[in-house]
C-alpha cells in the first residue's frame, strides 16, 4: 500500500473502507480521559459521515449518550496499517430503518427479544475530526527502520499521520 498521507481525499477513502471491512472499534462519550471506552461492532455510512453501532438501553454507554454527545470512536484496521481517532457526537434513539439494515444473527445474539427487544437501541455517532496514523511498512521494513534509528539515534519513518474533518 503506498499512499500519499498529504492526499486526504485518499486517506479518508482508505479509512472509511478499512472500518466498512473490519467493523470493530473502541467507542467513549465524553474525553477519553474522562470515559471508559467499549468494543463496538460499526457500520460505516461514509456518504453521510456516521458510524452506526447497535446499543443496550441498560449500559453505560446508551444511558450516556444523548442527542448530542461528544464522543470518540477509536479503530485499528486487521492488519494494523491503518489507525484512527475520530471524535464526533453520539446519538442513542430508536431508529428502526438503521436497526433493519444492518441486523444480522450476529447482532441478534446479544438482544433475546429480537428487533423488538426493549434494551434495543441505535447509536449514531456523527463523525467530526479525525487523526489517521497510516503504516505501509511490512514487518521487514519496520524492523530495519526501528534498527536504523537505534543506530543513527533517528527516530523510525514507520508512516504518516494525517488529520481529517469527516461528515
Amino acid at each position: 500500500m503506498t499512499l500519499d498521507i498529504n492526499d486526504k481525499a485518499a486517506v479518508e477513502k482508505l479509512l472509511w473502507g478499512e472500518i466498512e471491512e473490519s467493523r470493530f472499534g473502541m467507542l467513549a462519550c465524553g474525553t477519553p480521559s474522562g470515559g471508559h471506552f467499549q468494543p463496538m461492532t460499526a457500520f460505516a455510512e461514509p456518504e453521510s459521515g456516521t458510524i452506526w453501532f447497535y446499543g443496550r438501553t441498560d449500559t453505560e454507554l446508551a444511558k450516556s449518550a444523548g442527542t448530542a454527545t461528544p464522543a470518540v470512536f477509536v479503530f485499528m484496521s486487521k492488519d494494523q496499517k491503518v489507525q484512527a481517532s475520530i471524535s464526533g457526537q453520539l446519538h442513542a434513539g430508536p431508529d428502526l430503518l438503521h436497526r433493519d439494515k444492518y441486523w444480522s444473527a450476529m447482532v441478534g445474539a446479544w438482544f433475546a427479544k429480537g428487533k423488538g427487544d426493549p434494551h434495543l437501541t441505535m447509536l449514531s455517532f456523527t463523525c467530526g475530526e479525525a487523526n489517521v496514523w497510516v503504516s505501509d511498512k511490512g514487518g521487514l521494513k519496520l524492523g530495519w527502520e526501528v534498527a536504523k534509528a537505534n543506530l543513527t539515534g533517528s527516530t523510525p519513518d514507520v508512516g504518516g499521520h494525517a488529520t481529517l474533518k469527516l461528515g
